[in-house]
Order: structure tokens, then sequence, then C-alpha cells
């Protein structure tokens, strides 16, 4: 790692007036950061550091009659143990306790969950040897190169320089953006408050919508009928550690509506609205989860080397749809 300056910040007004400065990054548990800063994949390595974990009251949980709150500190351990998250919304828990490995549970954050950096391997090759899209590069080196990890519902384009344009298909891989979306969860931000579903996007060294500056506080989980009955899943390599090559969230109220929703298939998380519409209002049968399934990967452009993501989607799907 190179060397470089460090602040406990002592409020949110200091860490977001100091990452506001320009070559300063924001650190919570750190298990995205490190990786990073010691790989140097950074474009131009962060000047400062500046800790979050130092500011008060940003890890607490609890829950009102508007609905759960969880400080954007809180670990995922403390999540997944949590009787007030497991009351309040038992799917939060279930996706807290799968991602990762125990011992990494009890240091990383939902809010560096969510805010983590894309897992592409170009994106993340030593020392920054590819200059990918996602850097400001001229290419997403994905597009024609090993993709088998990649989108399987096309690419984003945005801005990399002003008035240039560039795609990328790294895919949203966060265990927790599925139940949150699904959930009808609000990230509020020293700035703001959005929508679960408005809040992922794909820039130049971000996942999220967030300002220079801007910084994820809290994720509130309003009370709903969506709360009551839901489940969620995810495909990985290996049981502990592995990213999920595909996750999938899905909730269901008491009228026999569904909201389904996938992580590791888009840049961002992606919501399969065509089997939405297809459940609603009916009982779940055999048949009709895999129909469902089959909507859920409706319009899917994989390329050779993830198609079998296609075929994950549908089993997924349909799994999750009987066991609920």
């Amino acid at each position: 790692m190179r060397p470089f300056n460090h602040i406990n910040a002592a409020s949110l007004s200091e860490a977001a007036n100091a990452l506001k400065k320009g070559g300063a990054v924001a650190i919570a548990g750190g298990g995205d950061l490190l990786g990073a800063l010691k790989d140097n994949i950074f474009p131009a390595y962060p000047k400062t550091v500046v800790n979050l974990k130092s500011i008060p009251a940003l890890s607490d949980i609890t829950a009102d009659g508007e609905g759960l709150k969880i400080g954007a500190l809180a670990t995922l351990a403390d999540i997944a143990r949590s009787p007030v998250v497991s009351e309040n919304a038992k799917i939060l828990a279930q996706a807290a306790g799968m991602a990762s490995s125990p011992t990494l549970r009890e240091t990383t954050t939902i809010g560096g969950n969510l805010c983590q950096l894309p897992r592409c391997w170009y994106f993340r090759k030593l020392n920054n040897r590819f200059d990918c899209a996602r850097k400001g590069g001229t290419r997403c080196f994905a597009l024609t190169g090993d993709n088998r990890y990649h989108s399987v519902f096309g690419g984003t384009t945005f801005e990399t320089s002003p008035g240039v344009n560039r795609i990328c298909i790294a895919v949203n891989q966060s265990d927790l953006a599925p139940v949150l979306t699904v959930l009808g969860a609000k990230f509020k931000t020293t700035e703001r408050l959005i929508d679960a579903g408005d809040f992922f996007g794909v820039g130049v060294m971000t996942a999220n919508v967030c300002r220079c500056g801007e910084i994820l506080t809290e994720i509130q989980i309003p009370k709903s009928d969506f709360l009551k009955s839901g489940g969620y899943r995810r495909f990985a390599f290996r049981k502990s550690i592995d990213f999920p090559v595909i996750n999938l969230a899905i909730a269901a109220d008491e009228k026999g509506y569904f909201r389904i929703c996938l992580g590791g298939v888009a840049p961002v998380p992606y919501r399969c609205t065509k089997a939405e519409d297809l459940l609603k209002g009916r009982e779940i049968t055999q048949e009709l989860a895999e129909k469902a399934g089959i909507a859920a990967a409706e319009g899917a452009e994989p390329y050779e080397a993830n198609a079998y993501k296609v075929q994950l989607i549908k089993t997924l799907v349909k799994r999750e749809l009987l066991s609920l």
C-alpha cells in the first residue's frame, strides 16, 4: 500500500467536507477498500482515507410505528442476529447471515455491502492493468473478453468524461440490494432520501448515485404487507466467502402481489416485472412457478460464456416461489 493521510471523522459534516475536497475515500469496515488499496486498482491513488466508524450512532438498529431503521455502519453480523430485524424484516436477516463468511460479517457494514465497487476482474486487476470504462477509460474489456460472471441483461451507458459515454457490463453483487429493493427500502444520505430502486447506478469508480461527499447514513424499511412473506436465495460456487453468482429476493403481500429482484445479472439490481405481473393474485403451483421463472429470464441476451445464468434465473425463481 502507498502512504495516505488518515482522518477519524468526529461528525458527518466533517467527513463530508473531507470527501468533497477530492482525492479522498471513505472507510467503514474496510473489506472492500483495503483490498482495492493493496491491489492498487484506483486510477489515482487516494491521498486521504476518512474513517466513518469514529462517528457515533451510525450503527443503531431500531423499529417504531413507521418501520425499521438501520444505521449504515451496522455490521452484517449485527443484522443477522438482531431480534428487531428478524421480527420486522426476516429475509434481510436471512440474507445478511448468508453473505461473505462468519468472520467477515463481523466487520462488513450494510453500507459497505451496498456501496461496494464492481467485482469485475478487469476492474479489479492488480496495479490498474486494465484502464476500463468503469475507471474512466476507453472501453469495457469484458464485452469481448472473459464475461462468464457478467450481465445477461445488457450494459449500462454512462458518462466517463464530459461529452464521452462508455458502456459497462459488470454486475451488482450485493447480497442485500435485492432484498432491500423488494422491501421498498429508502436510503438516507447526508443530502437526501433515495428509494432503493433508484440508489444503485453505474459511474466512474462508483456503483451508486451518491455525489461527491454524499454519505449513506441509514436504511429505512417502512411498514408494509410485503414484510410478512418472502425469501432469499443465492447461488455461489462456495458456501462461504464467495460473492453470489446470482442472488434472488422475493416478497409477497396478502393480496397476492409479488416483488421479485435479482442480483448478479445486470449492472444494477434487476426487478422481474414480467414475472411479477404473471403471478399477480394467483395461487402458486408447480406450473405457474415454472412459467414465472421463464418470465423472469425473458429479455436476457447472454454471452456464450454466461448463458448458464439464464437457466439459473429460471431455476432459482421457480424454487423460491415453491418454497414460500
